[in-house]
């Protein structure tokens, strides 16, 4: 879709089309809010502004919409789409990856309480196996931190790949 189209729709129109990119509603509609866009980085700007801002209640709603990494997306829409798109990296068939990731996402489990979240676009499941045994040794506050970071990465690619 060109900018212009996303600039064009009615709000819960273009509030729907972006709500496969995170799943919280407030980053949506603040860029909704601010159309028309002069260009995309403009939007992709605003998108990173309205990111920083998330609380970590709102992260921590968001990866109900997240898989465990190796895992697929529970769901059948666009973001179980994505998701899988994102995830080429993981090899299904690779039995020891595989037994690797689920026992880093246990781990990673029980000392945050949530599922690892990870940029996975351009990652292959080493990268991915890496980042999650060295941010198992970051503090709680530190990690959610880094968690909101790799969701507005997610998030600002989803983005990138819908409106040009």
């Amino acid at each position: 879709m060109t900018l212009a189209e996303f600039d064009a729709l009615p709000a819960d129109e273009a509030e729907a089309l972006l709500a496969p990119c995170v799943a919280i509603p407030s980053w949506a509609r603040g860029l909704v809010a601010g159309r028309p866009y002069t260009v995309v980085g403009d939007l992709l700007a605003a998108a990173e502004r309205l990111a920083a801002a998330w609380t970590d209640e709102e992260v921590e709603g968001a990866l109900a919409d997240h898989p465990r990494i190796g895992e697929r997306h529970a769901g059948d829409g666009a973001s179980a789409a994505l998701s899988a798109r994102e995830q080429a990296g993981v090899d299904p068939a690779d039995a020891e990856v595989q037994a690797r990731l689920r026992a880093g996402n246990a781990a990673y489990e029980e000392r945050f309480g949530r599922i690892y979240l990870v940029r996975a676009a351009g990652r292959s499941a080493e990268e991915m196996l890496a980042l999650l045994e060295e941010r198992l040794e970051n503090d709680p506050a530190t990690e959610i931190a880094v968690t909101k970071g790799q969701l507005a990465e997610i998030a600002l690619l989803r983005l990138r790949g819908l409106v040009v």
